[in-house]
């Protein structure tokens, strides 16, 4: 199994996720297929309980121990930030509760503080359940939305990142139906011009390729599909210099040409669009990268997985990949961003 190759210092934050969900499992499982290096850089903000009943479920034994900001990381060791919510009975695998979302809550919380005060570089994300964190009195739709409150980030943005494909969408979580009536043309600019600085100042690309796709099948075929195209996503694309951004292009052929390496990112209309060709090509490996925070925030792609937690089937793989990310981002923005060409 591959490792997670964290170097640096302070450590990155991980948060365990949903109790109840395979986050724990991950964090063992990835712990544990370490080695004698043990978690190295990076310390999970979560519930010392949990993590143990997890490991014994996986039959490893990891030496457990508290950590407190400005301690190092010792090797061999899964050094945790505990929570307040401390679980004293058994967590139920898959069956997350009020409490659960106490502890997702508090360890979001924790983590923000943990990087707003330089004690870590970068927060890492396991799966939540949006449904335990609002019940447990969190007002927010999901992991994004209670990071942008917890900074005071007024715009946030969706990247989902893999060694093949970048995709950042310009709407989210909205039904298909309305989609056409929330672009604007500055919405589509400033999907943009996100994606532009993060490529740049991120990924290290001094001259990004972004491809814009359209909204409509092969691109509204010249109005006769709808006019999106001409009305909205035109204009936007048309606000950058020539050849650094293009579009708007077919959706059925845009994810191919980039896969293919001809462009570093694509901007998507909606979540669909942009997501099921991503998936079908980083199910196991893909990355989410919050846009527009003040502070470093990757996530495993994927969900809490009830139905396997606690079931010993959980694939470190994408978490392994997020971890990796972080560090890249943390280190290249130390750097100062586009200092090298593609080939970094």
């Amino acid at each position: 199994m591959e490792k997670a190759t964290c170097i640096g210092n302070p450590p990155l934050a991980l948060t365990m996720g949903c109790p109840a969900g395979i986050g724990p499992e991950l964090v063992i499982r990835l712990f544990c297929s370490a080695g004698s290096s043990g978690s190295g850089n990076w310390v999970v903000v979560g519930d010392i309980r949990v993590l143990r009943q997890a490991a014994e479920q996986l039959g490893c034994t990891p030496t457990i121990i508290p950590w407190q900001p400005g301690m190092p990381v010792a090797e061999g060791t899964l050094p945790v930030v505990q929570v307040e919510e401390v679980r004293t009975e058994p967590i139920r695998w898959g069956q997350p509760d009020q409490r659960t979302g106490r502890m997702m809550g508090q360890a979001i919380e924790r983590a923000v503080e943990l990087v707003r005060d330089g004690r870590c570089s970068a927060i890492v994300t396991c799966p939540i359940s949006k449904k335990s964190l609002q019940a447990a009195g969190y007002a927010y739709p999901g992991h994004t939305e209670m990071l942008a409150a917890l900074t005071g980030t007024p715009k946030v943005r969706m990247m989902m990142a893999g060694p093949r494909l970048k995709v950042v969408l310009v709407t989210i979580h909205e039904p298909l139906r309305r989609v056409a009536d929330l672009l604007t043309i500055e919405e589509i600019v400033d999907c943009i011009r996100m994606t532009r600085a993060s490529l740049q100042h991120d990924f290290a690309l001094a001259r990004p390729r972004i491809a814009v796709a359209g909204l409509n099948p092969h691109g509204g075929e010249d109005g006769l599909f709808g006019d999106e195209e001409a009305r909205l996503i035109a204009p936007a694309v048309s606000a950058f210099p020539a050849g650094e951004v293009t579009g708007p292009w077919p959706p059925d052929t845009v994810f191919h040409k980039a896969a293919a390496g001809r462009y570093d990112a694509v901007i998507a209309m909606y979540h669909d669009q942009g997501l099921i060709p991503f998936k079908l090509l980083h199910f196991q490996d893909g990355v989410n990268v919050t846009l527009g925070l003040p502070l470093v925030r990757t996530s495993v792609d994927h969900g809490t997985a009830y139905d396997i937690a606690g079931t010993n089937q959980a694939d470190p793989a994408s978490l392994i990949a997020a971890l990796n990310l972080a560090t890249t981002i943390v280190a290249n923005r130390a750097r100062g961003g586009a200092a090298c060409g593609r080939e970094c």
